[in-house]
């Protein structure tokens, strides 16, 4: 039996369709090998924090956790590493994209494009591809659906007004609840969501009924292994990002995939980690049939050149 529950073992299968990705600069008349996506989680200033009314100091995916503090206890060392990718961090990063007219997805958390105008001018001026990551930087699993809903609902005024254009996509703290994919669909207006991990093409999934697309992400190709202790240097980190996408670039003559890359600004943001992010951007801006890409386009070239599947019998 191929599914359990709501779940799908088969996707694809041996034989995934032929995306025909655009292939702005080909070598030839085929479409590109290899959509790549960059993404940019801006989430510093949306942390759970005892000054925005939890209980302790976020310190996920930092240098920190050293430290015992009792509850209720402020770590200051864990905010000013959150600070980091705020103040220094992101413009590293987004000197690294521009001077390569690069294009990126901000995975951008409201509040904390609300605490950095200059920043959020900069997405403007850029006009950088947005996929909402929340109201807050929180596990959105723990909320009931009113609350949910009312984040969502936040979320995407804030970054209308913040961000001059309404998120397009959507993707949760590490997953979503049971009831995110349905809020997102009655909320309406987004082009997609990316709150799985299971394939390296989107698909069609029913919400109520409606057809929704899925345009999955990655923790494997993600800077957030040097907080796990998977990466300790910028080497392991370009050879690891290198191997994916020599693998993918090569299968790409037959069947073409995409390829994501996570990024923070608190992590990649610092001088050596960086250092390995620029080499790799300067690497596979050397290969011809490579689309790179926002979210939403690939999210639009979906819906474009594979939309939904008509159900049998249907007119």
């Amino acid at each position: 039996m191929a599914r359990g529950g709501d779940r799908d073992f088969v996707g694809y299968g041996a034989n995934p369709p032929n995306p025909n990705w655009p292939n702005p600069n080909g070598s030839g008349s085929n479409g590109a090998r290899l959509a790549l996506n960059f993404v940019i989680n801006f989430e510093e200033g949306s942390e759970p924090s005892i000054g925005d009314g939890e209980s302790a100091t976020e310190t996920g995916l930092t240098e920190s956790g050293i430290a015992d503090f009792a509850p209720g206890q402020r770590d200051l060392g864990g905010e000013s590493m959150f600070e980091y990718g705020s103040r220094v961090g992101f413009w590293r990063l987004f000197r690294l994209f521009q001077e390569r007219g690069l294009p990126v997805t901000i995975f951008a958390c409201a509040l904390a494009i609300e605490r950095n105008p200059a920043a959020a001018q900069a997405i403007r001026d850029a006009n950088w591809d947005i996929c909402c990551h929340g109201w807050r930087w929180i596990e959105h699993w723990k909320l009931s659906p009113e609350t949910e809903r009312e984040h969502i609902r936040k979320a995407v005024a804030s970054l209308e007004r913040t961000l001059g254009k309404r998120p397009e996509g959507w993707y949760c703290r590490y997953a979503p609840s049971e009831n995110t994919r349905r809020l997102l669909v009655e909320e309406g207006g987004f082009l997609y969501d990316s709150d799985a991990y299971n394939d390296e093409l989107p698909y069609w999934t029913k919400v109520d009924g409606k057809d929704h697309l899925i345009v999955p992400y990655t923790l494997t190709n993600n800077d957030l292994k040097f907080a796990k202790g998977n990466f300790a240097t910028g080497e392991d980190f370009f050879s690891f990002c290198k191997d994916a996408f020599d693998v993918l670039y090569h299968e790409g003559a037959m069947h073409p995939k995409m390829m994501s890359v996570g990024l923070h600004m608190r992590l990649v943001g610092h001088p050596a980690r960086a250092a390995a992010l620029a080499r790799f951007l300067d690497y596979v801006g050397g290969f011809p049939d490579v689309w790179i890409c926002g979210r939403a386009d690939i999210a639009r070239h979906w819906r474009d050149h594979h939309p939904a599947p008509t159900p049998a019998g249907a007119s």
